[in-house]
């Protein structure tokens, strides 16, 4: 098997260091009760601090009077797109999002662009409510659609996007992972590995009678990181 030996190296220290958390429950933003809270955090989250992500998501909710978890109030993508197109980019941007960033620092759009951008796409291919994932969740020509948006095209925040929607098999493959994972190789791991080695990983986990899943195992790793630089 490829990467045998990251696998089982990382597996070992992972079955250490969060020998307290084979249960593991998610936080509140991986229940989030509108599927576009979902694009605001997966864009909003890329590169920078995750407080503030979640200030940004709380203040467009407080704008528009949304509540964020209760899902059997659920809001559709058409609904966002209409509350969003209320305002200028720049008022949205200003007023509502409260947070001047771009997608990146060279050629990149303000982020908040880049929601309105994926949540017409998302539009588009007839995605309105968390029920309707399945239409787009394996689409190739969705994917690249998403990948088109300036400051997508690693692939990233569709990555995340599908993760804070709902599927729990997929990983957010940024720098804080693959880290964690360079950290515990002697293989040339990519970017691009991450997902297939934390799948395996997450396998011998739940082996040794832990209750995981790889979006779990992500969240993990990922506030592991976050508290060795902290």
């Amino acid at each position: 098997m490829k990467y045998k030996e990251t696998i089982e190296t990382l597996s070992h220290h992972c079955e250490t260091i969060f020998a307290d958390k084979k249960n593991y429950e998610l936080q509140s933003e991986y229940n989030y009760a509108h599927i576009g809270l979902c694009v605001i955090d997966s864009v909003y989250s890329i590169g920078v601090k995750y407080e503030g992500v979640q200030n940004t998501v709380k203040r467009f909710c407080e704008y528009f009077g949304i509540e964020r978890y209760n899902r059997a109030k659920e809001l559709s993508i058409s609904e966002f797109i209409d509350n969003m197109n209320i305002q200028s980019l720049k008022l949205l941007t200003e007023n509502v999002f409260q947070n001047k960033q771009r997608t990146s620092t060279k050629n990149g759009i303000l982020k908040s662009e880049a929601v309105l951008l994926f949540l017409n796409v998302l539009k588009k291919y007839k995605v309105e409510y968390f029920h309707d994932l399945d239409k787009v969740i394996n689409s190739d020509d969705f994917e690249k659609e998403i990948k088109l948006i300036p400051g997508q095209k690693s692939g990233i925040s569709i990555k995340y996007f599908f993760m804070l929607a709902g599927s729990d098999d997929l990983i957010k493959p940024d720098r804080m992972i693959l880290r964690f994972i360079q950290n515990n190789s002697t293989e040339n791991v990519t970017i691009n590995d991450c997902q297939f080695i934390l799948t395996e990983v997450v396998k011998n986990l739940n082996s040794r009678k832990f209750n995981l899943t790889a979006k779990k195992l992500d969240n993990l790793i990922w506030n592991y990181q976050r508290s060795l630089t902290s």
